[in-house]
């Protein structure tokens, strides 16, 4: 007993060790196509679902899928329902990997093995080292499966385990119930769908289930998955995450729920359908084996995602307004003084890290963006009790780019692509030029402090003047926080002409006052002021076109 379960739990361990390698180098290797892909998502929900489960069947993980599109929505780069309309792809690209295990590839599992470790171990290169993961993981994945069966093998004699295997029958409720609650049970404590479905697969290919009770596993863990999106969503405020995540609970639940009530209908389909591709009978026995029960229990999992994610394509509104119903309430404003809680949930998931990161250097320059307004108000209404406040918010952005940059050097120090490294060297540099926008701001505030302390006043030319400034400099960080949602082409053409406008204005002015100095129109004090003023209005035109310079990718 104790070697059967140490064989079978060693086994399944080394199918998920290779699940999560063979992730991985897909992700690290296909990393900027996937980009490319969910930047050009279309609103229409058929090629979003189509969009979902090519990129899926790229990463061969919808855990790993679903947690990089709930981060896409957290950024504000794609809308609710294009994230879950590409969330229904995901189910039905997660099941490529079933497929691909029921092909008897076992004999490839060793050669594979000892190709990846030479290319992962062995090369300089990182995209070939991306491969040898891709390659190490698929031969560890399917040598597990053969640990699996032959761990499995000495209990198919055994009364006392077909008499605890026969109570997966689903032919009453109880045992259809129990199938399901298993499925989704396992699923949960393993954290991928592909490993159970791969250790149901031994377990109906030794007999051990029959393909009824394996189908009705597998419908289990189609729920089961949906615990992963919902772990991403724990920390995160941003109501769309919630709500993408509830959405695909919603239509994994619904969607077993639904099919349980045809459950024998559904099993015949499954039947008939892989007979007609040339299959052989489920039952058909070869040696010890049942060897064409996988491919059925890979059909159906394939057939049950695609009639799913085909109904609720045609209800996708109402599924989101359910969805929303069932998420937390949206918050009026944006909460400026929340620092980020990034946690460990997606650090293992480079892609979405990224994107999370993104999201909340967005909501700091927002925070920047909004400190800046409030505080250049107080030149007109010389309000002191509302200036007094931007200390706060400078306080917040400098704890702010701390929580950043720690989860960025995180990232950072992880297996990362070129390509990201890269991005998240450019996410440092916007983070650290966001924070010296909060120092300026800082220095504009203590130097209107000092003119209504000391009751001074500027001429009404100057005045004049510096507003113009001032809305050319909110001019620019308008356009950096419009840019980070999305970019357009013409972005660095704009930021050039501002910042080209903002150092001319700032010349200009600078002399002007100099005139006015020599005529006598304006006193010294007020001069240190309005000089202190023009020059730090200009450092954060310098800030933003350095961020300007990073959302481009340019440095």
């Amino acid at each position: 007993m104790t070697g059967v379960l140490i064989t079978t739990l060693g086994g399944l361990g080394m199918f998920i060790l290779g699940m999560k390698m063979m992730t991985e180098g897909l992700q690290m290797s296909a990393g900027k196509r996937i980009k490319a892909i969910l930047s050009a998502v279309s609103s229409n929900r058929v090629l979003g679902c189509l969009t979902g489960t090519v990129v899926t069947a790229m990463v061969q993980s919808s855990s790993a899928a679903t947690v990089m599109l709930i981060g896409f929505v957290t950024a504000g780069l794609m809308t609710l329902q294009q994230a879950v309309g590409m969330i229904l792809g995901a189910n039905i690209g997660t099941t490529v990997t079933a497929q691909l295990i029921a092909f008897k590839l076992s004999a490839l599992a060793l050669p594979a093995v000892a190709t990846g470790v030479v290319l992962k171990y062995f090369t300089q290169q990182k995209k070939t080292r991306y491969i040898g993961d891709v390659v190490l993981g698929f031969g560890l994945l399917f040598y597990g499966m053969t640990i699996m069966k032959h761990g499995l093998a000495p209990i198919k004699s055994d009364p006392n385990f077909l008499a605890f295997f026969t109570k997966f029958d689903p032919s009453s409720m109880e045992g259809l119930l129990l199938c399901v609650v298993v499925g989704a049970g396992l699923t949960i404590m393993v954290q991928s769908s592909s490993a159970t479905i791969g250790l149901t697969m031994t377990l109906a290919s030794q007999g051990l289930l029959a393909f009824p009770g394996a189908m009705a596993l597998v419908l289990g863990e189609n729920i089961g998955t949906t615990i992963t999106a919902e772990l991403a969503t724990i920390g995160s405020n941003n109501i769309n995450a919630h709500r993408a995540a509830r959405a695909h609970t919603m239509f994994n639940v619904i969607g077993v729920t639904l099919m349980l009530c045809v459950f024998p209908m559904f099993v015949k389909l499954v039947e008939a359908v892989t007979l007609s591709l040339g299959a052989g009978p489920v039952d058909q026995v070869v040696g010890d084996d049942l060897v064409n029960v996988g491919r059925y229990i890979a059909n159906g999992h394939t057939l049950f995602n695609v009639i799913n994610a085909s109904f609720f394509l045609l209800v996708l509104p109402w599924l989101i307004k359910v969805a929303i119903l069932l998420s937390p309430k949206e918050e009026e404003e944006i909460d400026y003084y929340r620092l980020p809680n990034f946690g460990d949930r997606l650090i293992d998931t480079p892609i979405a890290a990224i994107v999370e990161s993104r999201s909340e250097i967005l909501r700091m320059a927002e925070t920047a963006n909004y400190t800046f307004r409030k505080t250049v108000k107080r030149l007109q209404d010389r309000d002191y009790k509302k200036l007094a406040k931007w200390r706060k918010v400078e306080n917040h952005l400098d704890d702010m780019q701390r929580e950043i940059l720690a989860y960025l050097i995180r990232i950072y120090q992880s297996d990362v692509s070129e390509s990201e490294a890269k991005e998240v060297s450019s996410l440092m540099r916007m983070t650290n030029n966001i924070e010296r926008i909060g120092d300026s701001v800082e220095n504009i505030a203590q130097s209107i402090e000092d003119m209504i302390e000391g009751n001074l006043t500027f001429t009404e030319r100057a005045m004049i003047d510096l507003e113009s400034l001032v809305e050319k400099v909110l001019a620019f960080m308008e356009l950096l926080t419009s840019a980070m949602h999305q970019r357009p082409a013409d972005f660095m053409k704009q930021a050039d002409k501002l910042e080209n406008a903002i150092d001319a204005m700032r010349e200009k002015f600078r002399d002007e006052h100099i005139q006015r100095l020599r005529s006598c129109e304006c006193g010294i004090d007020q001069g240190l002021v309005y000089v202190s003023l023009l020059t730090n209005l200009e450092k954060i035109g310098d800030y933003c076109f350095n961020i300007a310079e990073a959302v481009a990718g340019k440095k």
